[in-house]
């Protein structure tokens, strides 16, 4: 008898590894399959979000003059980017002109004159300026261009 019950026993073993094998492949493709397809959607959206039409670009009219600290100047003029959805009335530019003097009021001559404090100064204005000109979720506008940048 013990014969039998070691051939049993041998017998069934292998059954028993193969059949939870294939359960953990199974639940390994469903897994990844499922996370593959979700990541596939998420990028797909972003990249939707992330690429509007461009659209005219508006000029504001007249340079400003900011006071930066230390007794320091910078006169800033720049132009903002629509894009399609903004259709060909030009956005008013009010906004943008006070969120630039709230960026840069107070701001110390060193920030500015490197390209990397420029260019960091710059992002955080045009994404307020942004935020500020998106409307019922669309961007009417999409950028900015400095026209003039002087410093004294």
């Amino acid at each position: 008898m013990s014969k039998d019950e070691t051939t049993t026993t041998a017998a069934d073993a292998p059954k028993k590894s193969k059949k939870m094998l294939m359960i953990i492949v199974a639940a390994a493709v469903v897994l990844l399959g499922g996370g593959g397809a979700g990541a596939f959607f998420m990028l797909k959206g972003d990249k939707a979000e992330a690429a509007p039409v461009k659209g005219s670009v508006v000029a504001l009219e007249d340079a400003m003059t900011i006071n930066l600290a230390d007794g320091h100047y910078l006169k800033l003029n720049f132009s903002l980017q629509q894009t399609a959805d903004a259709g060909a009335e030009s956005v008013d530019t009010s906004e943008a002109r006070e969120l630039a003097i709230d960026e840069y009021t107070g701001k110390k001559l060193a920030d500015l004159s490197t390209e990397k404090g420029r260019e960091e100064l710059k992002s955080e204005l045009t994404a307020k300026i942004v935020k500020a000109y998106t409307e019922d979720g669309k961007k009417m506008v999409m950028g900015m261009y400095f026209t003039s940048f002087v410093t004294q």
